[in-house]
């Protein structure tokens, strides 16, 4: 249950603002706020604080509703497992923010989500990778749900604090400023100089 947690928490926050920055593309608002003299990194970072406070709420209702309304029971502590869940939030939003720059249209970006999404759930430890090849096991370290999952269930089943599955969440971060670099440098596809 922690790691289909953590693949609602990226599926939607994936897919609504990779959704959400195409349509300011394609309907011509990312084009004039580049001709503005506002830097690309600006441009990114508020893109991330404003779909980042949809992505809190939306985790959070995730979290909330996995725990307490389908009745899970957890060991540790919540606080914890909301903080992973968020931290992984951000790098699906810039995830889906990368993504949106190479999608030409809506239909575009829906097509990724076999690419991008599929493979979390195969290689995010649902099915257990011990039973398969040692490739598929290489696979899985680039895969941000893996993390995501490993630490929510070491807080979730084993009472481990956010101390203990540190590694885990500097993963997670390190994925997130690869994303974010990606994304300012993403942005210079569009600027019309």
């Amino acid at each position: 249950m922690p790691i289909l947690m953590g693949f609602f928490v990226f599926f939607f926050v994936f897919l609504i603002s990779g959704m959400a920055l195409l349509k300011e593309r394609t309907s011509g608002t990312l084009d004039r706020l580049l001709a503005t003299p506002v830097k690309r990194y600006e441009i990114e970072f508020g893109y991330m604080a404003s779909y980042g406070i949809l992505a809190i709420f939306q985790t959070i209702l995730i979290v909330i509703v996995t725990i307490w309304l389908l009745g899970i029971e957890v060991v540790g502590n919540v606080f914890g497992v909301v903080m992973i869940n968020l931290v992984l939030a951000l790098v699906a939003l810039a995830f889906g923010i990368l993504l949106s720059t190479f999608a030409n249209s809506e239909f575009q970006m829906v097509q990724f989500i076999p690419l991008v999404v599929i493979p979390q759930i195969f290689f995010s430890g649902i099915i257990p990778l011990d039973s398969m090849a040692s490739w598929v096991k290489d696979i899985s370290y680039v895969i941000p749900i893996k993390y995501s999952g490993d630490a929510a269930t070491k807080i979730i089943m084993n009472s481990k604090n956010l101390l203990n599955v540190w590694p885990d969440i500097g993963v997670l971060l390190i994925f997130l400023v690869i994303l974010t670099i990606l994304n300012i440098r993403g942005l210079r596809r569009y600027r019309k100089v």
